[in-house]
């Protein structure tokens, strides 16, 4: 076999095999013969004529995404970064306008991004923005769809995934966040001081209640006692008044006992002698005495005033007719 046919044969085997090509899934492969649109294949394995055909292009049918970063001015005049993130893909039944129509589609979105993005931030606070991120990513979403239609692509979604102010726009914003807190955090605070006043005072009102009932029952309880006592003490043939002695004597050096049990006690008790008892109990007779001389005088003398002139004494006289003539004759 001569080298000329060796060649021959090489040059068949190659154009029989390019008449074969593969197209991956989820891809479509743009057919031109001479220059001129032939047809659109999809996925596996096709046949075109050497030469003749040839592969114009491939076009990608999976769903793509476009980040694109603007950076413009919201209403308060504070500069703010932007991500948008668009969704797309090509339908497959518009092939043919998504390659011949748009030569550069993802330059073509970024305008369209940047335009809508622009309008639509301006008329927003910083504050706004944050909360109205979904419908900014809603108008991107509506104008893309109105325009990358017509080429053959479709907009599956549009989102704000990143919104970044100036850093000295941040340090406020956090200043103030963390200034918010501090008053809250000061507010319960002054809350629980309040309500731990309210149970305190509450709680030493109650004991001092309970105080002032226990030391009634106490004084009442003696009382009942003294009472018990001198009427023991008078049946055995001893009168009040040295029955009253007696108790006050023994009180007394109960008393005495008492603040020397206490080793740590620096009570001084005056007078101390063994007479303070009874001086004690004679000058609690005098007073009794004075004040029962007292009640009857003033009883002798309501039977002989007259009734009037009672009447008079029990009634507070009436200055301001005097003061009135007095201020008339001035």
């Amino acid at each position: 076999m001569n080298i000329p046919m060796i060649f021959l044969l090489f040059i068949a085997l190659f154009i029989f095999l390019s008449s074969f090509f593969t197209v991956k899934q989820q891809t479509a492969v743009i057919v031109e013969r001479f220059g001129k649109f032939l047809s659109i294949r999809h996925s596996g394995l096709q046949l075109k004529i050497p030469i003749i055909d040839k592969i114009a292009g491939r076009v990608n049918l999976k769903i793509q995404q476009l980040d694109v970063i603007i950076e413009t001015k919201t209403k308060d005049n504070v500069f703010v970064k932007l991500k948008v993130s668009v969704q797309f893909m090509v339908v497959k039944e518009t092939v043919y306008d998504a390659f011949y129509k748009l030569e550069y589609p993802h330059d073509q979105i970024t305008s369209y991004v940047f335009d809508v993005v622009r309008a639509e931030v301006p008329k927003l606070k910083l504050d706004d923005v944050f909360e109205r991120k979904d419908d900014i990513a809603i108008a991107v979403k509506r104008e893309l769809n109105e325009a990358m239609t017509t080429y053959g692509y479709t907009i599956i979604n549009t989102l704000v995934t990143d919104i970044d102010p100036d850093i000295q726009v941040k340090n406020a914003m956090n200043r103030i966040n963390a200034a918010d807190r501090e008053k809250t955090v000061a507010e319960f605070e002054a809350e629980a001081s309040r309500i731990r006043i309210v149970a305190k005072a509450k709680a030493e009102a109650e004991s001092k209640r309970l105080q002032g009932q226990g030391i009634a029952d106490q004084r009442r309880e003696i009382a009942r006692g003294l009472v018990e006592s001198v009427d023991v003490l008078n049946r055995v043939g001893i009168n009040s008044q040295e029955a009253s002695a007696l108790i006050v004597v023994t009180q007394h050096y109960d008393t005495l006992q008492a603040i020397g049990a206490d080793t740590n006690s620096n009570l001084i008790l005056l007078p101390n002698s063994p007479q303070a008892g009874s001086e004690m109990l004679n000058n609690m007779v005098a007073s009794f005495s004075a004040s029962n001389q007292v009640g009857e005088m003033m009883k002798k003398n309501r039977k002989v005033l007259p009734k009037k002139e009672q009447t008079k004494l029990e009634e507070p006289e009436d200055y301001s007719s005097d003061n009135d003539d007095e201020n008339d004759e001035e």
